[in-house]
């Protein structure tokens, strides 16, 4: 009986070092295999890469932040200026804070200087396209991600991205029209 014991646990053994033996020997097997086939050699960066790009020309963004009259934030760029290429993928970031005591709905509205620049901004995630609500004392960090066009035109070299918020309440409204607006 002990020898049937020894005998299937040596079986196992062999069987076990055959295994850890395959799977060294899987390696350079799966090394011939990518390079038959191609795949892990590299070149899929070469795919990712963003053939839309244009090196050969820098553009210098400037970042400007506002906030219409009477709305009780703190709006400031993270960065002044960033340096591109035309056809870059870019996130650059904004800082908000609510200096009032209540919660208050603001939305941002972009403009750009030169003023035909701004057909060549392709925003993919801004907050201006939705109304932010910030609590009494909220800070936040809000994202842009963007690409400018590679056709823009080769004479701008300098182009300006200002966000103004303005209050959405539409009481906050209401009063600056009122304000506004010729007395009779």
């Amino acid at each position: 009986m002990a020898t049937g014991k020894s005998s299937t646990l040596t079986k196992l053994i062999v069987v076990a070092l055959g295994m850890f033996g395959f799977g060294f020997a899987l390696v350079p097997f799966y090394y011939k295999i990518c390079e038959v086939t191609g795949i892990n050699s590299g070149d899929e960066q070469a795919l990712v890469k963003n053939t839309q790009v244009d090196t050969s020309r820098w553009v210098t963004i400037e970042f400007d932040a506002n906030t219409n009259e009477g709305l009780q934030w703190r709006f400031t760029p993270v960065q002044r200026s960033l340096k591109v290429h035309p056809g870059q993928l870019v996130q650059v970031e904004y800082d908000v804070v609510n200096d009032s005591g209540h919660a208050i709905v603001g939305q941002a509205v972009p403009s750009y200087g030169p003023a035909r620049a701004g057909a060549f901004f392709r925003k993919i995630e801004c907050f201006c396209f939705t109304p932010q609500k910030l609590a009494a004392g909220e800070r936040r960090r809000m994202p842009v991600l963007f690409v400018l066009d590679p056709s823009m035109d080769k004479d701008l070299h300098t182009v300006t991205l200002s966000y103004t918020f303005f209050n959405a309440d539409a009481k906050a409204q209401t009063a600056a029209l009122r304000q506004t607006a010729p007395h009779g």
